[in-house]
């Protein structure tokens, strides 16, 4: 059963919880977002599977997700990237921040969330229970998209996007 770290507002652990029941109780927890970009600038996407819990089915950032209890975010994002899409790069971590989102299903995602850039040239071997689609996308084109569809994004996406255009050097 696995579990999230439970932080207050400063990432401060404060305990763990199963990650289902923090969903359900929208109990603020450590997370992290990778956004992968190659040489051309694009972003890689991945379409979440149809099976999560929340947000399946839309659009979202490389990877997301959580680190265990007793394991470093650095560490979960290295582990995650290659579970979930099925290689590895150098991270750089660049900001983090705080969020909650509730879905309709009863569920919240509240975390405090550190975002992490990368960079890689091929094409990922997404983990299909995890991802049922990628591709390479612009920012410019994204961020469009996103302003016509936006309920083909994931909340977390949207709600950074602009920053790690800004801190990616792709402004």
């Amino acid at each position: 059963m696995a579990k999230v770290i439970l932080v207050d507002k400063d990432d401060r652990e404060i305990g763990h919880q199963e990650k289902l029941q923090a969903h359900r109780q929208g109990k603020l927890h450590r997370a992290f977002s990778i956004f992968i970009f190659n040489d051309r600038g694009e972003l890689m996407l991945q379409k979440r599977a149809k099976s999560k819990y929340h947000s399946a089915g839309l659009w979202s950032n490389t990877c997301c997700s959580h680190p265990q209890p007793g394991e470093t975010t650095p560490k979960a994002a290295h582990r995650r990237l290659k579970e979930e899409m099925g290689f590895d790069c150098p991270l750089k971590e660049v900001f983090q921040f705080c969020y909650r989102v509730d879905f309709d299903n009863g569920l919240a995602e509240h975390e405090y969330d550190h975002v992490f850039i990368g960079h890689y040239d091929g094409d990922p071997l997404p983990d299909p229970d995890e991802a049922e689609g990628w591709q390479w996308v612009g920012l410019k084109n994204l961020e469009e998209n996103i302003r016509r569809n936006p309920d083909q994004y994931t909340y977390w996406l949207k709600f950074c996007i602009k920053r790690v255009r800004k801190l990616s050097g792709l402004v």
